[in-house]
């Protein structure tokens, strides 16, 4: 694995904190079953929030169908 800094100067405290969050990131990931949805996925489903916004019908009802206000 090659990790390197492309901007700034960061102390090896720094480099060994990120290397070990990387690393623990690796390891949960390899440990993970196959078949397994990532962490963030359910989170940027978009049928998260539709299901329960569902716009009624009327004059402005097209300005409810994208994102909830």
């Amino acid at each position: 694995m090659n990790i390197k800094v492309v901007r700034g100067n960061p102390t090896p405290e720094e480099l060994a904190a990120a290397l070990a969050v990387v690393r623990a990131r690796a390891a949960a990931a390899a440990a993970a079953p196959s078949g397994a949805a990532a962490p963030g996925d359910a989170w940027s489903d978009p049928s998260r929030i539709t299901t329960a916004l569902v716009p009624h019908p009327g004059p402005t009802s097209w300005t409810r169908t994208y994102w909830p206000s």
